[in-house]
């Protein structure tokens, strides 16, 4: 079958989380360097079996990812993991990329979080110089944490506004916490200038991507993807043009979804839903960013006109300048009008 190839296709990568960017080679290699014992889920037997329909699968979940982020030990480690993170997503079409990171979780081992935050800072202009693609950073709270915690992060965020941070966000089990107590937060952020991107609608149903608009105010949701259980809802998306950073293979691994034919991409596409595919954690999910355009085409049919429009929802979604975006949705045109040819992906 003649197929344009997808990993040459321009896109934005706007969901993906730090730690959980990491090759498993690199894990592999960091934990020998430093002494850290892998379970066999993140060694030998990966990628792991997931689920988090109930407490004791997010727990799992959580430790997997806690003992990722514990191979981060030196500066150089942090440089590395954001410079391959920036060479995968060239690799896979990526334009733009928008990494979220809690420095809160990295703040004992590099000397707080503003050290922490300036470190990252540092190595994603690296790596954009390096690979030529642009390294954005999301700052997120947790949600298991406390409200002022996440205040704390706020005002951080606010402080790099328009210095290499341009969002803050809201991750973890959804189930955790009452999102409406992390307003006081996102104002903080949105009165810099920044991104609201909370996670919201995947552990949860639908309403908490209420909550998130109605609250947080949210211009962009993590997941979202059940927006499609209220129609009153998810028309409310479409109209207000919020972007949902749809992540098929992690709704399928966290036991969102049971099969991939049941994420509800198609629907959102064909209800006007601005869309972004995200690969969120690579390292426990196996699968990047192409492999989730693959997934729209050959698991729900998406044509290459519609992957095409896929990619630039991504570019739209994101918090590139006016002028970037115009450029990268040239690019995109370009693409579709490149013959289709024998193509992997």
């Amino acid at each position: 079958m003649t197929q344009r190839d997808l990993r040459v296709l321009p896109k934005a990568h706007l969901h993906l989380h730090f730690s959980g960017s990491m090759r498993h080679l690199t894990l592999v290699e960091l934990a020998d360097k430093h002494g850290v014992r892998l379970p066999d889920a993140l060694r030998t037997e990966w990628p792991p079996e997931l689920s988090a329909a109930d407490e004791r699968g997010w727990f799992r979940f959580q430790r997997l990812y806690d003992i990722a982020r514990s191979v981060l030990r030196t500066e150089d480690d942090v440089r590395r993991l954001v410079r391959e993170a920036a060479e995968d997503d060239r690799a896979d079409g990526s334009r733009w990329l928008e990494i979220q990171v809690d420095p809160s979780g990295y703040a004992n081992r590099f000397h707080g979080i503003t050290e922490f935050t300036d470190l990252v800072l540092d190595a994603a202009r690296d790596a954009a110089a390096s690979t030529g693609i642009a390294v954005q950073v999301i700052i997120a709270a947790n949600r298991t944490r406390h409200p002022l915690d996440a205040r704390i992060l706020a005002r951080l965020a606010a402080q790099y506004a328009g210095r290499g941070v341009v969002g803050f966000g809201l991750s973890n089990d959804e189930r955790r916490g009452t999102t409406s107590e992390f307003a006081p937060a996102f104002r903080i952020a949105r009165n810099a200038g920044l991104l609201a991107a909370p996670h919201g609608g995947e552990l949860c149903g639908p309403a908490t991507v209420r909550t998130c608009l109605d609250e947080l105010g949210a211009g962009r949701i993590g997941h979202g993807v059940r927006s499609v259980e209220d129609p009153e809802l998810l028309k409310r998306v479409v109209d207000a043009q919020v972007a949902l950073e749809v992540c098929p293979a992690s709704n399928v691994s966290l036991g969102v979804y049971r099969h991939p034919e049941d994420v509800p991409l198609r629907h959102l596409y064909e209800a006007g839903a601005r869309i972004a595919l995200g690969a969120d954690d690579p390292l426990l999910f196996g699968s990047r960013l192409a492999e989730q355009y693959e997934t729209a085409r050959s698991v729900h049919a998406f044509t290459d006109e519609e992957l095409a429009d896929l990619a630039r929802s991504s570019i739209l979604a994101a918090t590139a300048p006016p002028d970037v975006q115009k450029s990268l949705l040239t690019d995109i045109d370009d693409w579709l009008n490149t013959p289709a040819t024998l193509a992997s992906y």
